[in-house]
């Protein structure tokens, strides 16, 4: 049975009974109003839309600085604030310290939690120190910790509840991702494939914590969650214990596919669907074989944890190319037929398009000209390679071979879109991308694992496409055709998460720091304004007294700003980086203090040199409203 919301001075906090499916249909039906954004991604289709519009295509360029947030912290700010009621939940980095204010006292700080963690965490992040957000549910606020401790924080008062570990962050298990709520469950993935962890998804009870389930990425049927008769990939049986059978031996209990990406749930199948990583190590030589499941979609059941299918969209991964980006979820008529449709922006370049309720595979198609690593999806359902990628031998890195630097490969490790999440508007049905515009050189060397420390293989460089400047861009795109609509350029990769409005207006911002909105159906550029560091936080919107906001968070850092985040600028800094981090193997000397810079930070500081004349750190959240 429903309760009903309870009200306080400090805002309104929805109070669920212990019924999970009653939890469930109280976020479904929060997330229906438009004047709240209840959870990270918007609702459980990951849309990022909002139905408010008072913001419209024509007088959103009068937008206004409205008020401002100092976080108290410094690195890389990704996600976005909640809004429930009068109350606000902001988050940071490490060490992810969450405030509640109240938006109906003048931002008037309710209550703060900071965790005590161990700062021996840092260095085991990959690509900064950043966190995604927290979800909410059961009058609870659930944070995931760069530790991998979930908490449950009461949210009208911000007192611990529960809190459970998910890794062992000695290993290299590290929790940067948002907890997604779903029924009477809080899900979680886990971080860390650049360590040789194996990745997986784990539902824990909303009440107390305990664990319901895990599915791991590869591993036995058992361990996967998968039946060997009823799981599908493209309409095919998986078969017995496929996330051993296309390892090499027991690689596959240090083969990576982590699960850092955002996740999405569909209340009618009951799935809920995610994205997994680059498989471990970097070094392809190392892990022949396909190396199922890293780099898969996966639909499982959020009850039992059971797959229904998977497909896997880079087989033996060669490039470091994630899964993990976002599902979206949409109803459309495709080929004359209406469809429950998944659509999916993968790092490799390809956006694919799935039917969500059986996995059947509509559309694979670059989303950014300049891909070269292949040539196309085999989409011929009778081909025996139905489904994979056609690599081209100029750009293979396993083909090419170990101490071989593979030139000109695109894009770069980061991806043609890394974690930073689009948006769909149901009224244009487009998608707005966040997109890299980046290419790399890739050099694979053998590399051996121990517990805890990098486990990566490969040294690489980054850098625009040939003949051109700009690394990114910001693009329109049709999932039904697999055509982009428009595209905007922009001088460096868009790190930020759109937002689509139901005024027509699509926002988003830029490593440099703009927060811009454009034209939905366009692209034309409505509307520009310099926030105190680059952004690559996700744009959100709410009402509040009856005016709507619009609200980021700025904040340089993530994989393309990790030289500002980190400090790896200089070549001496660069060059302990490279070696604390096992970049240098013994036997294999760094080239030069110059090469340094250029490969720091996973490739990304020679890349991204420029930034810092554009922008410094920052940790600051900016809303914007039309003048009064």
């Amino acid at each position: 049975m429903r309760k009903v919301l309870l009200a306080s001075c400090l805002g309104s906090i929805a109070a669920f009974s212990a019924s999970g499916a009653v939890a469930n249909d109280e976020l479904i039906k929060m997330a229906q109003n438009p004047k709240d954004w209840v959870m990270p991604t918007g609702d459980y289709a990951n849309t990022r839309y909002s139905k408010l519009n008072q913001i419209t295509a024509a007088n959103v360029g009068k937008l206004q600085a409205a008020w401002t947030f100092s976080t108290g912290v410094l690195r890389g700010h990704e996600g976005g604030p909640l809004i429930i009621g009068n109350l606000m939940y902001v988050h940071t980095p490490f060490p992810n310290k969450v405030y509640a204010l109240d938006l109906s006292q003048e931002q008037k700080i309710v209550w703060a939690y900071e965790p005590k963690q161990d700062p021996n965490v840092i260095p085991v992040m990959c690509c900064d120190t950043v966190n995604r957000g927290v979800a909410y549910g059961d009058g609870k606020i659930f944070l995931h910790q760069a530790d991998t401790t979930l908490v449950a924080l009461d949210a009208k008062t911000g007192k611990l509840v529960w809190s459970v570990k998910n890794g062992d962050p000695s290993k290299g298990e590290t929790g940067t991702s948002s907890p997604m709520v779903v029924k009477d469950k809080v899900i979680i993935g886990i971080s860390g494939g650049e360590f040789g962890v194996r990745g997986s998804v784990t539902a824990f009870n909303v009440k107390d914590g305990k664990r319901a389930w895990r599915g791991s990425s590869m591993g036995p049927d058992s361990e996967t969650l998968m039946d060997p008769v009823k799981t599908m990939h493209l309409g095919k049986p998986v078969g017995k214990d496929s996330g051993i059978a296309t390892w090499e031996g027991e690689q596959w209990k240090i083969g990576g596919g982590s699960t850092w990406g955002w996740y999405s749930y569909d209340p009618e199948l009951n799935l809920m669907y995610y994205g997994t990583g680059n498989p471990s190590t970097w070094n392809p030589k190392q892990r022949p074989g396909d190396n199922r499941w890293s780099m898969t979609i996966f639909a499982r059941d959020v009850d039992t944890g059971m797959t229904r299918w998977v497909y896997q969209m880079t087989p033996h991964d060669e490039w470091d190319y994630d899964g993990v980006n976002e599902m979206i979820l949409s109803d459309q008529q495709i080929g004359g037929q209406a469809r429950k449709l998944l659509t999916h922006f993968d790092r490799n370049g390809l956006g694919y398009t799935l039917d969500r309720a059986t996995g059947e595979l509509l559309v694979a198609e670059k989303y950014d000209p300049k891909v070269n690593w292949t040539s196309g999806v085999d989409m011929n359902k009778s081909s025996p390679t139905y489904g994979r990628p056609k690599v081209l031998d100029q750009y293979s890195t396993d083909k090419q071979g170990e101490d071989v630097n593979v030139k000109g490969v695109c894009p770069a490790a980061l991806g043609t879109k890394d974690e930073q999440p689009a948006a769909y508007s149901p009224d244009t049905q487009l998608f707005y991308v966040p997109t890299n515009h980046v290419c790399m050189d890739y050099e694979p060397f053998k590399v051996s694992y121990t517990a805890g420390q990098p486990y990566v293989g490969a040294t690489l460089s980054m850098y625009p496409p040939p003949g051109e400047t700009h690394m990114g861009n910001f693009i329109a795109w049709d999932n039904k055709t697999g055509k982009i609509v428009w595209s905007n350029k922009e001088q460096f990769s868009v790190w930020s998460g759109a937002l689509a409005t139901a005024g027509g207006v699509v926002f988003y911002g830029t490593l440099e720091g703009y927060l811009k909105a454009v034209d939905a159906k366009t692209g034309k550029e409505l509307y520009k304004f310099k926030t105190p560091s680059g952004i690559i936080g996700n744009v959100t919107t709410y009402e509040q007294g009856g005016r709507q906001y619009v609200a980021v968070l700025s904040g340089v850092g993530g994989w393309a700003g990790i030289g500002l985040a980190a400090g790896l600028t200089t070549p001496e800094n660069a060059a302990e980086w490279q070696n604390a981090a096992g970049r240098a193997t013994v036997g294999r000397a760094l080239e030069s203090a110059a090469r340094n810079v250029d490969t720091a930070g996973l490739g990304a500081v020679g890349g991204y040199a420029a930034l810092s004349n554009y922008t410094a750190l920052g940790g600051t959240l900016t809303v914007f409203a039309l003048p009064q």
